[in-house]
């Protein structure tokens, strides 16, 4: 799948949404009004000239295929949060933000955090997405994005995300190769020692699964 238009990403979201269970219970979503919901935010971030990068699992639909997401995920600094009123809150911690403009969900990852800033900062670019230029993480910035998340992931005992995680790292390493030597140096300034030999632990398991993979269909 190659999504060309906002409309195209507002299907995948509403999708998402519409076919998990623990939505049912909700009453029925207005998945015209989603649709609408992920136009007009995207023309509003550009109309605003708001600084943000677009990281997640939509980001992720831009270099691979059948990614499935239920919202939003933008890197963004609190104050260009705040020239977004619309947006209504409905939790905040130091370094993440969840809200709501209409039907849509946003995760915001705020860039007080030091590797967020960084991703937005050095691992991002302009792309054609969608039907406008968007900023969105590079392949690279989404893995560093990814493994900063999975020990605290691991600690929480949330292995459903876990599993989407480790599934968006496997993709990526796979078609993309990244020089993970380079990432996992910049890792080491961001996380505690414990943490970093467990992302290694976890990569080095990816790595082999792909490789033997590889080898079973040759």
């Amino acid at each position: 799948m190659t999504i060309q238009s906002s409309a195209q990403i507002g299907n995948v979201i509403r999708n998402a949404v519409v076919f998990n269970v623990k939505n049912w219970t909700g009453g029925i979503m207005n998945s015209d009004s989603l649709i609408q919901s992920v136009q007009d935010f995207f023309a509003v971030l550009e109309g605003r000239k708001i600084d943000y990068v677009l990281v997640g699992g939509v980001a992720v639909l831009y270099y691979v295929e059948g990614r499935n997401t239920q919202d939003l995920d933008l890197l963004m600094a609190l104050s260009s949060l705040e020239k977004l009123p619309e947006l209504k809150v409905s939790s905040q911690d130091t370094d993440f933000v969840r809200a709501n403009y209409g039907e849509l969900q946003i995760d915001v990852l705020l860039t007080r955090n030091p590797i967020f800033k960084k991703v937005l900062a050095e691992y991002s670019k302009v792309q054609k997405f969608l039907d406008r230029n968007i900023p969105l993480a590079t392949v690279e910035g989404l893995l560093l994005l990814k493994l900063y998340a999975l020990p605290s992931l691991y600690k929480q005992g949330n292995f459903a995300r876990v599993g989407i995680y480790e599934n968006d790292i496997a993709t990526l390493l796979h078609y993309y190769q990244p020089n993970m030597a380079s990432l996992l140096n910049e890792l080491s300034t961001h996380v505690n020692e414990n943490d970093l030999e467990e992302i290694k632990s976890i990569i080095t398991d990816i790595q082999n699964r792909i490789k033997r993979f590889k080898n079973d269909s040759r």
